[in-house]
């Protein structure tokens, strides 16, 4: 009984320290990113881009695709939604692969502005730490235009201008249910779902932002259906 005792100790500890490590160093990569550039200063770089898109400026389909698909708790959690993370633990346990990441938007812009070379086990980390920086300084609104601004499509469009006016010649404000619906679900893979490289991806993608939103009761399921991928 006390070797059983002492090998779950032992592997209590192997974790405890584990954990500490992964913290530490994520900790450690979050203040080396705000050493070199600091949030409002990393901010202001984006918004003085000529492209930058103001939320007002975003058709509601889109804002409503958006957090639907990406994190349909937005505006009630957070920094962190710990729902969403323990969700995505049973998912990827029982399909036995990282199928769901449980990221929040706030999560996704720290990423987008900071941290999409470093190491994922370090980088969820720093995410966290960054996340509630922004969260602690910036409202719902200013975030989300910030995360549709960061955003990669594919073809080499950074932000959600540079992809309606790519992929569909036309502002963002122009974009209707379809439109809204097809680029919303671009972030989630720019590879698989570019729609000029893979379109059939692309619109099964499309069906399912359009399903989120129907549970979410952001459209009806009327209004799903007249779009046809």
């Amino acid at each position: 009984m006390k070797i059983i005792k002492r090998v779950l100790l032992f592997f209590f500890l192997i974790i405890f320290l584990g954990g500490s490590t992964i913290i530490g160093i994520g900790y450690s990569i979050y203040t080396k990113a705000l050493k070199e550039t600091p949030l409002t200063m990393k901010i202001e770089q984006i918004q003085s881009d000529e492209n930058y898109t103001k939320i007002e400026d975003l058709p509601k389909y889109y804002k409503d695709a958006v957090v639907s698909v990406e994190d349909r708790r937005f505006y009630d959690h957070g920094a962190i939604d710990i729902r969403s993370i323990l969700r995505a633990i049973v998912t990827n346990i029982r399909k036995m692969e990282l199928a769901e990441g449980g990221s929040t938007i706030t999560q996704q812009l720290a990423k987008n502005l900071y941290f999409i070379e470093e190491k994922a086990v370090f980088r969820k980390v720093a995410e966290i730490f960054m996340a509630h920086l922004i969260e602690q300084n910036y409202s719902k609104d200013e975030i989300l235009e910030l995360y549709t601004n960061t955003c990669y499509f594919g073809d080499g469009y950074y932000g959600i201008k540079e992809a309606s006016l790519g992929y569909l010649q036309k502002l963002p404000s122009e974009m209707n249910l379809d439109e809204s619906t097809l680029l919303a679900g671009v972030p989630n893979a720019p590879s698989a779902y570019a729609p000029s490289k893979n379109p059939e991806l692309a619109r099964e993608r499309q069906e399912h932002v359009l399903e989120s939103m129907v549970t979410n009761h952001y459209i009806s399921q009327e209004e799903a259906d007249q779009i046809t991928p």
